[in-house]
């Protein structure tokens, strides 16, 4: 009797574990209400709730996949949106199955969507889960802002990730000298971009009126 309720155990444990690897904990969907005001529901779009991030500084990062930005943004405590750089990040998400009566996103390495916090940052860094076979750091510039290891890091921007956030070398060093350890990291999918273009049409309008106080012109923006 002990023997078959040990193999029940190990089946049990067995499916949960696969289940565990298999499929990420129930994802939250964030739409973006303004550059600094988020609305986040569940994995239904169920059970809304707003985080205003207005007076903190703060990372936006719209993953790398279809109907998303590729792209990290950098808004500082005004609401103003002073950096933007290209990005990679984890393969397989933003595919939905149905587990039962949930919807769950599909296995893979897809990079998880919330509202985080950086935990760490360590200028040099190498993988445990993935090292480098050549014993080169494959993770400097690192700001981690999940206990699963996922974080910004220095990364080729041309591949995907195992759920980290690439990031070139020229934006990571000037993201990782601003970002402090509890900055808030958004990730998100779909598009921010809309709120980039707002801050570009003020940054113009701002000038037009420079230009007209100055009685100077300049012929680059339009």
């Amino acid at each position: 009797m002990k023997k078959i309720f040990l193999s029940v155990m190990f089946v049990l444990f067995s499916v949960s574990t696969v289940y565990a690897t298999s499929y990420r904990k129930h994802r939250v969907n964030i739409k973006p209400l303004s550059r600094t005001s988020f609305e986040l529901t569940d994995v239904n779009f169920e059970n809304p709730h707003v985080v205003d991030l207005k007076g903190k500084n703060f990372f936006v990062v719209s993953v790398r996949e279809a109907g998303s930005d590729g792209r990290v943004y950098a808004v500082d405590q005004d609401g103003t949106i002073w950096w933007m750089g290209v990005i990679s990040s984890g393969a397989g998400g933003g595919e939905l199955v149905k587990k039962g009566n949930k919807l769950v996103p599909k296995g893979g390495h897809e990079t998880s969507n919330n509202i985080f916090h950086i935990l760490l940052k360590r200028r040099f860094h190498m993988s445990k889960t993935h090292p480098n076979l050549n014993g080169v750091n494959n993770m400097d510039f690192e700001l981690l802002f999940t206990q699963d290891g996922q974080a910004l890091h220095l990364g080729n921007t041309a591949a995907m990730s195992h759920g980290c956030i690439h990031v070139g070398r020229q934006n990571i060093s000037t993201l990782f000298k601003w970002a402090k350890v509890g900055m808030p990291v958004v990730v998100m999918r779909g598009t921010y971009y809309p709120f980039v273009q707002e801050e570009i049409d003020t940054f113009k309008q701002d000038l037009k009126a420079f230009d007209r106080k100055t009685g100077s012109i300049d012929e680059n923006i339009n």
